[in-house]
């Protein structure tokens, strides 16, 4: 129960972090964010993502450095095709704005109200109007920066309007959600059993674990994996969630799927391969466990950890994030002072590089100069004179009877 426990929580966890630290304008792209310019901050959040470059970037900066436009510099690496389509996309969003203004100035002129002109030109804010052809960096600083700030107000503004009712409406849906039909114990003869019957279509008291395995091992190698695993536990939670209603969450269905999964595994995966084998399946129809199981525990009625501890999880993402960003200011001196470094051990090595050069120069000029005599001039050197005649005294240019 603790490798299970430990395995959902890091798993669920794992989510929630996606969610702690969105990055604002993923969350705009997949919703309606209720802003007047919402259509246009999707499709130019949708294409963005379909630029490589700009995906990763966008993944991998925090939500601080977004507000601040650095995310918006990443603009003039994004693809021709990308860019091309920007472009398209903020003169209709223009052209758009121009009829909306106009027809505004004419309801109010209509009604005698005097044209407010600077509360027109602020629906502009989140685009440079002045250049109404292309899409620049600045146009996407400008509506980050917008949807940011108009997204924080909406929230605290709904917030403040209506956090009463909405934590009433919170728990009713959470009251609806729990009333569901029992549910078998994943695993359970009473569960595979409800498979065999409504899914398989066959009589329930001719139900046999051997003749089961076959029929769900998919891929018939003799185990059922994780994926055959999970397929099995589709009737069951049936009964919990439906998409139709607003109450059942689907991705908490998900959670669900996985918490089945693994409390199978920890009861029959007996050699921890993540694989359950024939032998093991049979080996567990065997135990009590399997024959006589309690009813299941859902998520709501078994919280996996509580509030508190997912608080203390964002503090400990915030610290990580911080410790993070920490590290890599200081990596990034060292890398600075490594190059430094660097570059003062290749200026001594070119000097001594030059330093030798000159000394190989010199030695070579050494070796081909000539001899000088004291008055500069080149000395002339006489052949050697032979040991006979010098032990005569007699010059050899000279004639032998002087």
């Amino acid at each position: 129960m603790d490798r299970q426990r430990e395995f959902l929580k890091t798993e669920k966890l794992q989510r929630k972090a996606e969610t702690i630290y969105p990055i604002i304008l993923i969350r705009c792209c997949r919703q309606d964010t209720g802003l007047h310019y919402d259509r246009y901050l999707r499709e130019v959040i949708d294409f963005l993502e379909k630029d490589e470059h700009f995906r990763e970037k966008l993944h991998n900066t925090d939500i601080e450095d977004i507000k601040q436009g650095k995310l918006a510099k990443e603009l003039d690496f994004v693809s021709h095709h990308v860019r091309t389509k920007l472009d398209e996309l903020k003169r209709q969003e223009v052209s758009r704005l121009r009829v909306l203004i106009r027809a505004k100035q004419e309801i109010e002129g209509a009604n005698g109200k005097a044209v407010d002109h600077q509360t027109l030109l602020r629906q502009f804010q989140y685009l440079n109007h002045r250049n109404p052809h292309t899409f620049e960096v600045e146009d996407l600083d400008r509506l980050i920066k917008s949807a940011t700030s108009d997204l924080e107000n909406f929230d605290r503004d709904r917030h403040e309007e209506g956090g009463g009712k909405e934590q009433e409406v919170y728990e009713e849906m959470k009251k609806k959600h729990a009333d569901h039909p029992k549910i078998n114990h994943p695993g359970s003869q009473d569960q595979l059993k409800e498979v065999w019957e409504e899914a398989d279509g066959l009589d329930p008291a001719d139900f046999d674990p051997k003749t089961f395995f076959s029929l769900h091992d998919t891929n018939g190698d003799g185990f059922f994996d994780e994926q055959e695993l999970e397929a099995l536990f589709t009737k069951e939670l049936d009964k919990i969630y439906d998409p139709t209603n607003a109450e059942d969450d689907m991705v908490e269905m998900e959670e669900e799927r996985l918490r089945m999964r693994e409390h199978v595994m920890n009861e029959v995966d007996t050699n921890n391969d993540r694989l359950v084998s024939r032998e093991e399946f049979m080996v567990a129809t065997k135990k009590k466990e399997f024959l006589e199981a309690d009813s299941w525990e859902t998520l709501e009625q078994n919280q996996v950890f509580n509030e508190e501890e997912l608080r203390e999880f964002e503090e400990h993402l915030a610290k990580e994030e911080q410790d993070l960003r920490l590290r890599s200011l200081d990596l990034q001196k060292q890398q600075e002072e490594l190059e430094r470094q660097q570059q003062q051990l290749n200026a001594q090595k070119l000097e001594l590089q030059q330093a030798a050069e000159k000394m190989a120069s010199l030695k070579l000029e050494n070796a081909e100069r000539p001899a000088q005599d004291k008055d500069g001039e080149a000395a002339t050197q006489a052949p050697p004179a032979s040991p006979q005649l010098l032990i005569q005294g007699v010059q050899p240019d000279m004639p032998g009877h002087l």
